[in-house]
Formats: C-alpha cells, structure tokens, sequence
C-alpha cells in the first residue's frame, strides 16, 4: 500500500513521527530512520519541534512532543461527549435532581453536556454555559488534580482552600452548598482519561432544601459510579 499522499512535506514530517515512536533519538538516529537528508531531516524536525508535536529530552535528543498528548486527550473527549448523554439521564434518574458534565476551558468551566430535571424546583445549566472556576463541586474536581502552580493560580481568588481540595483528593468527590449560587447545592466526581488525567467532571445540582447541606451524604455514590463508568467507556475504546 503507498504511504504517500503527494503532499511531500507532511508525507516527510510523518516520516519522522512515525520514527520517533520508538523513543528518543538524535539527528544521526533520525537520518538513519527516514532515510532523508540530514538538512531536511534537522528542518523538519525543528519545525515539528515549534509546533510543539515533537520535544527534546534532557540529552538533547529528539521525542514525540506534548502536543501529540493533548491531541490524543481530545479524540478521547470526543468519545466522552458521545456516550455522556445515557449516563448522564441514568444519573438524573437516581438521584432526581440535574446532571451535567463539565469541563475546563482555560480560566472557565464549560458545561458540555446536561440531563435536566422534567419538573419542579431545579438548578438549570445550559449545555454551553460558562461557569467560574472560583466557585462550585465541578470546579474544585477539575482543580484537584492540577499540577502544583496551576492549581496555587486557581487558588487565588478561589472560595474553596487547598485544604478541601485536598480532602476532596482522598476522598474523590466534591460537594458545594451555596458556593456558586446561593440555595444550590451541587455534588462532583472526576471523569479520567485511560491514562489517569481528570479530564471532566460529573455533577448533580438543585436547591439547597432537597439536597440539604450534605449533599454528598445523598448524591456522592451515585455521581462517583457515573464518572467511573464514563472513564471505563474511555479504558475500553483505547483498548
């Protein structure tokens, strides 16, 4: 089968992804694999590097870049998405209040995904709504598990400490009461990519008065339960 699909330059930098797969290797290493000249190889791979699809390693040698990784947590997003839905009415179902499934969008939380309440007294978020990262259980889950810096940055002018998202670490759910909208109460669990990242989370909400003020004592099994179920749906389709 030909490889090739006459645009040279992109067939030549797949040429080196692919060569990379192997692990880090120098521009000699590189050469030897392509089969391209050393010029065009060092190019290429220069190229590669500031778009960030490929890195260097501490000894200088070239390595599939961090990019790729990011792209690669988007496909798997993607397939979230798909299967969100089911999961999310199964959730609204038990627990008889809202579902959504958040993720994060720089300094925001995008709701991406919701099962609303039919009936009654409820908490509305509209699939598109941007929510504060201040404030609420999606944002402490989706904060949680930050690198270090990230998450002091988020911490600033955050309503919860690091100390609760801390205990929501070793817990692994978070609860809010009033903390985003006063008289809602909300409950979180982390959704994972196959390889460990929180990549979204999963939340029911609605008053205060059904929830009470331990909304997790009522809701966290169940939201835990779907936001493993939808990182097994990722597990599986990496498979």
């Amino acid at each position: 089968m030909d490889n090739t699909s006459g645009v040279g330059v992109l067939d030549k930098a797949a040429v080196v992804l692919t060569a990379l797969e192997s692990g880090p290797t120098t521009l000699a290493g590189l050469v030897t694999a392509t089969g391209l000249a050393r010029p065009t190889a060092h190019r290429l791979a220069v190229a590669l590097e500031h778009h960030r699809l490929v890195g260097r390693d501490l000894q200088g040698r070239f390595v599939l870049g961090p990019r790729l990784a990011e792209l690669a947590s988007a496909a798997g997003e993607d397939r979230l998405l798909a299967t969100a839905g089911p999961v999310l009415a199964r959730l609204r179902d038990i627990t008889g209040e809202s579902a959504q499934l958040f993720r994060r969008q720089n300094e925001s939380r995008v709701c991406v995904a919701a099962a609303e309440r039919s009936s009654g007294l409820r908490d509305t978020v509209p699939v598109g709504s941007q929510l504060t990262m201040q404030a609420g259980s999606a944002a402490q889950v989706l904060l949680a598990w930050e690198e270090p810096e990230r998450m002091q940055r988020g911490l600033r002018d955050a309503k919860f400490t690091a100390a609760a998202l801390s205990n929501i670490r070793r817990r692994g759910w978070a609860q809010s009461i009033g903390e985003r909208e006063s008289g809602v109460a909300s409950v979180s669990a982390p959704v994972r990519s196959p390889s460990g990242k929180v990549i979204a989370a999963v939340s029911v909400s609605g008053p205060m008065e059904r929830l009470t003020r331990q909304p997790g004592r009522m809701h966290a099994p169940a939201v835990v339960a779907a936001a493993d179920r939808l990182s097994e749906v990722l597990r599986r389709n990496n498979d």
